[in-house]
């Protein structure tokens, strides 16, 4: 890193009628640096971005590349001045395959009539195999979530950037992906390339990033040099006040009871998971942990009956729980919230109200089965409340809300069907920090209410922090489960990668 300026924000405000998003924001960007921009949802770290890559334009202030004024009309722009943009939501097509979505803007631009095919496959080939053994001609939709942000990644590298901003880009990596790009990162970043980088991981941001700069509601706070600060300086600078845990206490001895609320029994289906065998009991917060694909979703997706076909025996407080399908499942009590909030969570474009009343429609339907508005509305109401849910009207969609407020809506559309069981998971995936602090208290209190808690993460903080027991995946099977003193991430990585109980076992206290 020098400290030769090839980005500088001076005085930046944009407003959306009403709501002013900046207010006078300062930012600068240093020749290979890798700079975090940190804040909760709502602070203004997105469209201050979106400024950046030509998509919005500010209302006043100065943007100098190279200490020349520019006024950035739109992405292309922003492309021909060097800086290139992975935004947190993928924005890939689906019905053209790998090679060709990384370079479609290229092609777009090309006059050539005809496409040469094998070079466009050689040229993504090459930029892949920095990053991971994608095969060029794989059709995105048939890629799982990880891998369409290792695209969107690549993508980004063909460009010839001087600044690359990441918003978010480790969401959906695995924890080997996410050490491969920082790799990545360091070395673009030893090319003099200057990395932008957004997250709500303090881990990544203090092991990675050189510089972090906090926005809190539309407002510069500091930047300060990582080095001279601590995670708990970050967290409190972003919420503005002081945050003294991000986890709520665990079931204590004295709570503790053997009553089950789920027994499961030689679950599998044969090709995802197989001979799964794990119990809940009534106050817990049982966490799922593991590799992405190791299995994990699936299992909870298969006591759900969401997506196939199961084998063996499941007990909801001491009946049998055979559900045919999903249906049946929420009319049990028990259901599942999506580690793709946007995807299968919620609607983005519908009403609060719509969302919430989406499991069960006959609870807010009037006898001739016409949706009723003031119903669903009351209905919502009492949840957010409960959730302390940040609206302007129930009228609005769901994407005019933060996504820390979004994933509350997905939480209130689970307990407006009053279940006895929810799995949830990746639960606070993309969402700041003062949010998760909400929803992790909101779990633990649903859990000390007698509503079972299941909980899968990738992130093993959240993982060590929330759960009072964790059980760990590998290859479709649970090799293993972790409370009390073993509960730290060593242990739950040897479970999950390559040793089993036993070997856990045996390098107690390591």
């Amino acid at each position: 890193m020098t400290e030769e300026l090839l980005l500088k924000i001076s005085n930046v405000s944009k407003s959306f009628g009403p709501i002013r998003a900046l207010k006078g924001v300062n930012f600068d960007l240093r020749k290979g640096e890798i700079h975090a921009l940190a804040g909760e949802n709502g602070a203004g770290k997105s469209t201050l971005m979106n400024i950046i890559d030509g998509i919005l334009q500010p209302d006043s202030g100065e943007i100098l590349i190279d200490g020349k004024a520019e006024i950035i009309t739109s992405p292309t722009r922003a492309q021909q001045l060097g800086i290139g943009f992975v935004h947190q939501e993928i924005a890939l097509c689906p019905d053209v395959n790998v090679a060709e979505n990384i370079f479609m803007s290229v092609t777009n631009m090309s006059s050539s009539f005809l496409m040469n095919y094998k070079e466009l496959h050689d040229k993504a080939d090459k930029v892949l195999s920095q990053l991971c053994t994608i095969s060029p001609s794989t059709m995105v939709r048939d890629l799982s979530i990880s891998n369409q942000q290792l695209v969107e990644i690549a993508k980004a590298l063909t460009l010839d950037c001087r600044v690359l901003i990441l918003d978010e880009p480790t969401a959906a990596l695995t924890e080997k992906e996410a050490q491969i790009l920082f790799g990545i990162m360091r070395k673009l970043a030893d090319q003099g390339i200057a990395i932008v980088y957004i997250s709500h991981r303090m881990v990544e941001i203090f092991d990675n990033c050189d510089r972090v700069t906090v926005f809190r509601d539309g407002e510069f706070i500091e930047t300060r040099n990582v080095a001279e600060i601590t995670p708990g300086d970050v967290v409190n600078a972003m919420v503005g006040r002081v945050i003294d845990t991000l986890y709520p206490e665990k079931l204590t001895p004295e709570e503790a009871t053997d009553e089950i609320i789920l027994d499961v029994q030689n679950l599998s289906d044969g090709k995802r998971f197989f001979d799964v065998n794990f119990q809940l009991k009534k106050g817990e917060i049982l966490g799922i942990g593991g590799l992405i694909g190791a299995g994990r979703s699936e299992i909870a997706k298969g006591v759900c009956r969401l997506e196939t076909e199961v084998t063996g025996e499941t007990t909801l407080k001491s009946a049998p729980l055979k559900p045919k399908d999903y249906r049946e499942s929420i009319e049990a009590g028990v259901v599942y919230l999506s580690e793709d909030r946007k995807g299968d969570g919620i609607f983005l474009d519908m009403a609060i109200s719509a969302n919430v009343s989406a499991l069960n429609l006959t609870q807010v339907a009037t006898p001739t089965g016409i949706i009723s508005v003031p119903a669903e509305e009351k209905q919502a109401a009492a949840l957010g409340k409960k959730l302390n849910l940040k609206y302007g009207r129930l009228s609005d969609p769901v994407s005019s809300l933060s996504g820390g407020n979004q994933q509350k809506v997905a939480i209130a559309k689970m307990l407006s069907v009053d279940p006895r069981l929810i799995f949830l998971d990746e639960p606070t995936r993309g969402v700041d920090v003062g949010a998760k602090v909400e929803i992790h208290a909101i779990l633990r209190g649903l859990a000390r209410s007698g509503v079972g808690i299941v909980v899968i993460s990738s992130e093993l903080p959240e993982l060590i922090g929330l759960c009072d027991r964790v059980m760990v995946v590998r290859e479709g099977r649970i090799s293993g489960e972790v409370t009390g003193d073993e509960l730290t991430e060593k242990n739950i990585m040897r479970l999950a990668s390559v040793l089993d109980a036993s070997s856990l076992n045996e390098n107690k206290g390591i």
